[in-house]
């Protein structure tokens, strides 16, 4: 047993701890069987529904984008140069979601940063905020984006979590620099959650919808790949075969990684 947790990577900690935790605890008050299984995306299934838990079942993980082995995307990866300084904020009960987008731009931006967050464990602003540069801290509640920014002086702060926690991190981080919101329409194509209402997106588009106000479109362009890419990885995963191909119809991704969404496509045959 020592040497099998002395070879796990610091996520996978992360991944086993917290979820393994929470599944107890909630178990502890009865708001959960145990038998029912866990889900990190979707919570707790009701009593003899089919279980998907990676964690209780040791269900076989890809270290890197967590999927599967089946239904790896790794292949298809493309790491991306960013001219704007980017770091993560990401709420402790994220980091061991396998839809997370915060940790889907960990694996794409390596130049970026990302910064576990736990109320009982504060951060300094030192640890996030680059001597030099103005922080911008993305939250719907902020003021108007600010106009002729210069991109080498800017770092984004995103916080990556529901809205609940989304807005605790905020007020933990307000005095460390600026908040900020997008100008975000249109209908959200994060389709491996609902989205708390209209107007709310996933951690990744508000990032995407950022570098687009801020005239970075290549960049914009190579990270909306990955991103749905990633969407449509994760509905294969969850058996969603029609609506995954519902998903690809107009995406970017259909022309440029063709190749890899055939092999994709072919493992669900």
């Amino acid at each position: 047993m020592d040497a099998e947790f002395a070879a796990l990577e610091w996520g996978e900690y992360t991944n086993l701890i917290s979820s393994t935790c929470l599944v107890l605890q909630f178990a502890r008050w009865g708001f959960v069987d145990l038998a029912s299984g866990f889900d990190g995306d979707r919570g707790f299934r009701p009593s003899g529904a089919m279980a998907r838990s990676v964690v209780l079942k040791q269900t076989p993980r890809c270290a890197r984008c967590q999927l599967a082995p089946r239904w790896c995307i790794c292949a298809g990866l493309r790491e991306i140069e960013c001219p704007l300084r980017i770091d993560v904020l990401m709420h402790y009960l994220e980091a061991f979601r396998p839809s997370s987008t915060g940790d889907l731009l960990r694996r794409v931006v390596p130049l970026s940063g990302q910064h576990l967050y736990r109320k009982e464990r504060p951060l300094s602003p030192e640890s996030i905020v680059q001597p030099g540069k103005e922080l911008w801290i993305l939250h719907p509640l902020g003021e108007p984006l600010p106009a002729n920014q210069s991109v080498e002086n800017l770092q984004v702060l995103l916080l990556d979590g529901n809205w609940q926690q989304a807005g605790e991190m905020s007020r933990a981080v307000a005095s460390w620099g600026r908040r900020v919101s997008l100008p975000m329409t249109g209908e959200s194509r994060y389709w491996l959650r609902t989205q708390a209402g209209a107007g709310q997106f996933s951690t990744m588009e508000a990032l995407l919808f950022l570098l687009s106000a801020l005239g970075l479109s290549t960049t914009h362009d190579q990270l909306q790949a990955q991103f749905e890419l990633h969407v449509y990885a994760g509905l294969r995963s969850r058996g969603h075969k029609q609506k995954a191909t519902e998903y690809l119809e107009g995406s970017p991704v259909r022309d440029s990684l063709w190749a890899l969404l055939g092999e994709i496509a072919a493992k669900g045959q």
